[in-house]
């Protein structure tokens, strides 16, 4: 029964010594960056109302969230998402707020996903919610607020794929598809089977014009002018073609901001959270298997809580980057050379002042009690290394 304590529950782990010390690390980077764009830190319960992520809201699947009861028989979940939850607190403490809020959150998420998909239950999450502005000038700078965060962790080599969610609406809506044949293609796309995407559309009657837009969302583009030919096209129909405008203008403006190179165009991107109304993406590296970032443009969330405001923001996914870096080889200015100060109980008065001022200095500085009777001053000099050491006589030997 003792060993069993010892263990977490299955999809949750510890972190502990260097790997901490790596992700406070590039919190801590992140967070500096993220307030210096005016960013101000929110924090929202670990746990809510399941209302709060129920179907309506188009967040997690009922079947993966953690449910259980207050005393009041109130169904409540842990959070599987912090944005619903930022929404909520948005509505709530700037409800007739007309110039842009910005906001930021740091916290743990938890999905009851299976267990066979390898994926943790709880995970760390670094993410900013910018409310009030809908322009896409507020979409660049959530890109470029992305790509500055993870060249400030160390990654060099990594891919933003963006998409727009009106490109997906736009051809369900002129392709007239039922809302089940609209489900059936959505889980093809999202699944990147781009096969079975071609024979579901070979079973309906769609001009050519229509196919062409549809094959738009199999490809990857590193620049608009690879689609610029198909814009006549797309002028029929002025959801999608406003769709691929708004990428156009949008790749403008982060040439601006000097991260174009990071980005890439994926034109079928979809989410699984369905409050996603505009722009939509997620960052790629080398090393994890997973997105490092997800974000998008949620227009119509907060007015779910009583708040008509567009809203975009992002979730850095904490532990897919400390797994990255360590997969690349990246090592992080860790703060590691700690001195040590060895005493006796006799000589603890200088002992406790000298790491007092070590520490002020900034020093990390750990204080040990000799032992006189079972060890020498050589045995914790092979245990700890270099000594800051308080000798016998009462004193301070550095």
């Amino acid at each position: 029964m003792q060993n069993k304590l010892l263990h977490t529950p299955e999809g949750v782990r510890d972190i502990y010594n260097d790997e901490c010390e790596r992700k406070q690390y590039i919190l801590s980077k992140m967070r500096s960056i993220i307030c210096s764009y005016g960013y101000r830190f929110i924090e929202t319960p670990t746990f809510e109302f399941f209302d709060i992520f129920g179907k309506e809201v188009g967040t997690t699947p009922s079947k993966e969230l953690y449910k259980f009861f207050d005393r009041e028989g109130n169904t409540l979940v842990l959070r599987p998402d912090i944005t619903p939850s930022v929404a909520r607190a948005a509505a709530k403490y700037f409800p007739i707020e007309t110039t842009p809020v910005r906001l930021c959150y740091e916290g743990n998420v938890f999905i009851n996903n299976n267990s066979y998909q390898g994926r943790l239950k709880e995970s760390s999450q670094l993410g900013v919610e910018f409310i009030g502005d809908n322009s896409v000038d507020a979409d660049s700078e959530i890109i470029a607020l992305v790509v500055k965060n993870l060249r400030a962790v160390g990654l060099e080599q990594f891919q933003i794929s963006i998409g727009h969610a009106d490109l997906f609406r736009g051809l369900i809506k002129v392709a007239e598809f039922a809302e089940e044949e609209a489900e059936q293609l959505r889980t093809l796309i999202i699944n990147k089977n781009f096969f079975g995407v071609d024979e579901f559309l070979l079973q309906h009657h769609l001009s050519q014009e229509l196919r062409q837009l549809f094959a738009m969302l199999g490809k990857m583009y590193d620049s608009p002018k690879e689609w610029q030919q198909l814009l006549p096209v797309a002028q029929k129909y002025p959801e999608i073609y406003h769709a691929l405008c708004h990428l156009t203008h949008l790749y403008e403006l982060l040439e601006v901001y000097d991260v174009a190179k990071y980005v890439s165009f994926e034109l079928g991107l979809l989410s699984a959270y369905r409050y996603y109304t505009g722009i939509l993406f997620s960052g790629y590296t080398f090393g994890s298997g997973e997105p490092i970032v997800k974000g998008g443009r949620y227009d119509g969330l907060l007015s779910y809580f009583g708040k008509n405001a567009p809203a975009i923001g992002f979730a850095l996914m904490t532990d897919q980057l400390l797994i990255a870096l360590e997969r690349q080889k990246i090592d992080l200015p860790l703060q590691k050379d700690q001195e040590v100060v060895l005493f006796t109980p006799e000589n603890r008065k200088i002992a406790v002042a000298t790491a007092e001022e070590l520490r002020d200095a900034g020093k990390i500085v750990s204080l040990v009690r000799m032992d006189l009777g079972t060890k020498s001053v050589s045995d914790y000099t092979e245990q700890y290394g270099t000594l800051k050491q308080i000798v016998l006589d009462g004193e301070y030997n550095g």
